[in-house]
């Protein structure tokens, strides 16, 4: 029923905003995991070339800024909260409010289009975690299903990379969808990369692209060097491009809904590098950010939800996703022994 839910929750992974947040967040988001703070400074710094802030928090407020008013034009009426998972507004802090404010029922927006133990289950285990700390009378959640295959998200990826491909008019260009790596212990659980291939899919089809002229890469890998992780990495896909007498590439962060560190630091940085050292000309497509597209389909995914559409877009090879997750979707991998891990913190 349209009235079941009370509130709704913009949950995302957070960043620090000036520089003497930098330590404190890398310690959230690797807690319990043993980290070697030589490691931690060495990702801190990272940080440092950007002024010691994330652009995160700021691109979540952008997207909450564009969302509200949509969200009034579709005669949705819920108050919009926001808590992160590693820094400020922390989740127990905004579930405390919305106990505060006698919301009941809540639906949770993950900031995240696929399906993987860190790119969902964790976000409802840590949601319950923030319950348990705010006590009796915490609001309950449901999350709204992943979007891989939405078609408003397809479209909104194919524009904005339509936009940066427009530099190469009438040239020939290799279109490189990107993503985050993680451990394949995570990706063998999950339907991680299965989603993300699709997405390429649609997406080059879309645009007419053959699939001989795009693939699928990731990056940003952290973890032990032994542990296998999803590949190619992006610098070294890059690398074999030019030993194929590749000179012109467009990098799509599709893994990816805003250009954060990872996207700044890593594409911006890192692979602009060394496709500068390989003779490769690179064009950078912006990730779906407050693309109307984007912020639309957000729109018809919470009404799907309250009940105001009987439809459930999706195009492709697979139906749109489940509302609720089964209880064994998307395992937690096995950690290797604390006294031995090496893992580093991921930016955001």
């Amino acid at each position: 029923m349209p009235d079941e839910y009370d509130s709704l929750l913009i949950v995302s992974f957070g960043g620090p905003e000036k520089p003497d947040d930098v330590m404190p967040f890398l310690e959230n988001v690797t807690r319990g995991r043993n980290i070697p703070r030589e490691r931690l400074l060495e990702v801190a710094e990272h940080y440092q070339q950007f002024g010691g802030v994330s652009p995160l928090n700021q691109q979540v407020r952008d997207l909450m800024s564009a969302l509200k008013p949509a969200l009034e034009s579709a005669g949705v009426d819920l108050p919009m909260y926001w808590g992160n998972r590693n820094w400020h507004p922390m989740l127990a802090d905004t579930l405390a409010q919305m106990k505060q404010d006698n919301r009941k029922h809540g639906l949770a927006l993950v900031l995240s289009a696929y399906s993987s133990y860190s790119g969902c289950r964790q976000y409802r285990e840590d949601i319950e975690r923030a319950r348990e700390t705010v006590g009796t009378d915490a609001p309950t959640f449901d999350k709204i299903r992943v979007f891989y295959n939405h078609p408003d998200f397809i479209a909104a990826n194919a524009a904005l990379i339509g936009r940066s491909s427009g530099a190469f008019e009438g040239q020939e260009f290799q279109l490189v969808f990107t993503a985050h790596s993680i451990p394949m212990s995570m990706a063998e659980s999950s339907h991680y990369a299965l989603q993300l291939q699709e997405t390429g899919r649609l997406i080059a089809e879309h645009l007419g692209i053959p699939p001989e002229r795009w693939e699928l890469v990731y990056q940003s890998r952290s973890g032990r060097p032994q542990d296998p992780w999803l590949e190619p990495d992006i610098c070294d896909h890059l690398r074999n491009l030019a030993e194929r007498g590749v000179r012109n590439v467009v990098v799509a962060p599709i893994g990816f809904l805003s250009d954060h560190i990872e996207v700044l630091f890593d594409l911006d940085e890192e692979a602009r590098n060394v496709c500068h050292e390989l003779g490769i000309s690179m064009q950078r497509a912006q990730s779906v950010g407050t693309h109307p597209k984007f912020v639309q389909m957000l729109v018809e995914l919470i009404e799907e939800r309250l009940g105001m559409i009987s439809t459930r877009r999706a195009v492709g090879r697979f139906e749109a996703s489940h509302d609720i997750c089964p209880i064994d979707c998307c395992p937690a991998p096995q950690r290797p022994p604390a006294k031995s891990a090496i893992d580093s913190a991921s930016p955001r």
